[in-house]
């Protein structure tokens, strides 16, 4: 197999397209290999390379099934749990502090304690 064709930014032909526009798509790309590059040119360092996959190639996402959702449920679940209090903090834990603000920054004055 020979080299990749590379495409300057935005001058790809039809029939291309990245991860993310097959999704916009319904698409994914299905076990195939990378068909091209884009190359956007940088000053004084490397270019952004972007990969490119056939469209014509593409399979229908997978749709999601009860377990999946469940799956998906249970991890986002998982990411709001502090560990320290194990309270459902009602958004994701920054993993900068790995655990709730309340338990990060404990307030001297609250009376909740940890």
């Amino acid at each position: 197999m020979g080299a990749l064709p590379v495409f300057r930014w935005r001058l790809a032909p039809d029939g291309y397209a990245t991860r993310r526009q097959l999704r916009a798509q319904g698409l994914r790309p299905g076990g195939q290999q990378v068909a091209a590059t884009l190359e956007r040119p940088r000053h004084r360092r490397e270019p952004l390379v972007a990969y490119l996959y056939r469209v014509d190639l593409a399979q229908p996402v997978r749709p999601m099934t009860p377990g999946r959702w469940a799956a998906l449920a249970a991890a986002n679940r998982a990411r709001r749990t502090c560990p320290k209090c194990r309270r459902d903090a009602g958004y994701v834990i920054p993993t900068s502090l790995g655990m709730c603000v309340p338990c990060a920054y404990p307030d001297p004055d609250s009376p909740r304690s940890v």
